[in-house]
């Protein structure tokens, strides 16, 4: 599987950035940038996302194997990794399946536990959708309303949407197979063991994603594990708090 991919910067250590569900790359684009001043940065859509292929196969094994292969693709023996919830999920599972490829780990804003039901009312909306009687996006936005009351969050989702050569609308992503295969999106990661390099866990100040309860059973997969808060911001750190993340990230990788 060829994912879509972009690069930024040609020296320094290099950095693979995964983004979340319902996400693309161009969501680290500014990040990405800047983060090239010091590093190699490599950022790519993950399967059933963005403009990389679609699959009927989703979960953290196989998001795992398609890290492998991107890190085999791009002659790299190991990088430092930095994952968004699904994203950082994906980087937990593959840091402890090949330790020997992860350099130093970050996983923003989530735990490697289930998460139920915490889409189910966004994918229902989006299936719900009717896309060929819309004209523009507007108008999917206001269907969404009702829903999805959030106008940030609609406008995150609407970024999925494109024009077919006729003037409709389609999803970029997998949307089918990311409802079907939602449990395993949503559950635990499945690799076991310890990784025992560096790793930090960044946890939104104002979100839920990581509780106290959840430390324990982080550090006992990353026993070198840093947990450190970004007070003012909710789910998407980087985007709600783009300085302070870049900051921690120079810190932590450099």
């Amino acid at each position: 599987m060829k994912f879509h991919e972009k690069s930024y910067g040609r020296s320094g250590p290099p950095l693979i950035i995964l983004h979340g569900l319902f996400g693309s790359l161009d969501n680290w684009t500014t990040l990405a940038k800047e983060f090239a001043l010091s590093f190699r940065v490599f950022t790519f859509d993950a399967r059933n996302h963005g403009r990389s292929p679609h699959s009927s196969v989703i979960n953290y094994e196989v998001m795992a194997e398609d890290l492998r292969s991107f890190l085999a693709s791009h002659h790299l023996d190991s990088a430092h990794l930095l994952g968004h919830s699904m994203g950082g999920k994906t980087v937990m599972q593959f840091a402890l399946t090949y330790p020997e490829h992860a350099a130093r780990i970050m996983v923003v804003d989530v735990a490697p536990r289930s998460y139920p039901g915490k889409h189910d009312t966004i994918l229902d909306a989006l299936c719900a959708l009717q896309l060929d009687r819309y004209q523009e996006r507007k108008e999917a936005d206001e269907a969404l309303e009702p829903s999805i009351p959030s106008a940030a969050t609609r406008q995150f989702l609407l970024k999925n949407l494109a024009r077919n050569d006729d003037g409709s609308f389609r999803w970029k992503m997998n949307l089918s197979a990311l409802k079907r295969h939602y449990p395993e999106i949503a559950g635990n990661i499945t690799a076991t063991g310890k990784f025992l390099k560096p790793a930090m866990f960044i946890k939104g100040g104002l979100s839920r994603y990581i509780v106290d309860d959840d430390r324990a059973a982080i550090r006992g997969m990353f026993p070198k594990a840093i947990i450190t808060t970004i007070k003012k911001a909710g789910h998407w750190v980087h985007s709600d708090a783009p300085e302070e993340m870049k900051e921690l990230v120079f810190r932590f990788f450099g």
